[in-house]
């Protein structure tokens, strides 16, 4: 579940200095996860990126001077979004526009990291990219996450002035993808499609879908999870 970094009170100094009290925190000196234990000031983007270790597991993004850790999401999502992103990128090479999974994304002091990342320029060498760049941010809804997914994330971008913004939804194992333009502030539907019939899109660049073709085979019963382990359970809070 995603948490706001949490930062108890400091530990009372022990009179020696060379003998720290039993309940002293030992901070630490290069970039580890203990920090959230200690750093009790608003979070940026910059002090995530030069306190926080670089991780290929849950999500770490940074939402007003808060920090948001995600687990990653579960199999069907994994699925829609490495299939969709590679589709994409080859869509995307071909117009001049770079498409990057779970890639960071830096708008102001916030740090985002969407599953589905266009920018107008390359990443390569580079760990963030400011939002500035981003052609086109997506999601692709967690079933215990859809505010965040649907709501919260979508104005964000279209306050940062994202041009476009993409929406997979998989709820009920039945995909169906949307693409919103950026009018007026605000996001507008453009074009939506649900399985068995076809996404297309013009812009920023040509492509079209079959959204069932995100949805890989269900796992046969006997390896299914546990009662409450499942889809449903998935989700995050964010504080």
């Amino acid at each position: 579940m995603a948490q706001a970094a949490f930062a108890p009170e400091p530990a009372p100094q022990s009179p020696d200095p060379t003998s720290p009290s039993p309940g002293s925190i030992d901070r630490p000196t290069g970039p580890s996860f203990d920090v959230l234990r200690w750093h009790d000031e608003p979070w940026t983007a910059q002090l995530a990126l030069d306190l926080l270790p670089e991780t290929n597991g849950p999500k770490v993004e940074v939402l007003s001077g808060s920090v948001i850790v995600t687990p990653h999401a579960g199999y069907d999502h994994q699925n829609a979004e490495l299939d969709l992103a590679y589709l994409l990128k080859q869509a995307a090479r071909r117009e001049k526009l770079w498409l990057y999974a779970e890639a960071n994304i830096v708008s102001g002091a916030d740090l985002f990291i969407p599953d589905i990342v266009l920018l107008d320029v390359p990443g390569g060498g580079r760990t963030t990219m400011d939002i500035g760049h981003a052609v086109l941010l997506g999601e692709v809804v967690s079933p215990g996450n859809r505010r965040k997914d649907v709501i919260d994330r979508p104005r964000e971008y279209a306050a940062a002035g994202v041009p476009f913004f993409l929406r997979v939804d998989l709820r009920n194992r039945v995909p169906t993808i949307a693409l919103f333009e950026l009018t007026d502030g605000e996001y507008r539907p453009v074009s939506a499609a649900a399985a068995g019939t076809t996404f297309v899109m013009r812009q920023p660049f040509a492509f079209s879908i079959d959204p069932a073709d995100l949805l890989g085979e269900e796992a046969p019963v006997e390896e299914a999870e546990p009662l409450g382990q499942g889809a449903d359970a998935e989700g995050d809070v964010e504080g």
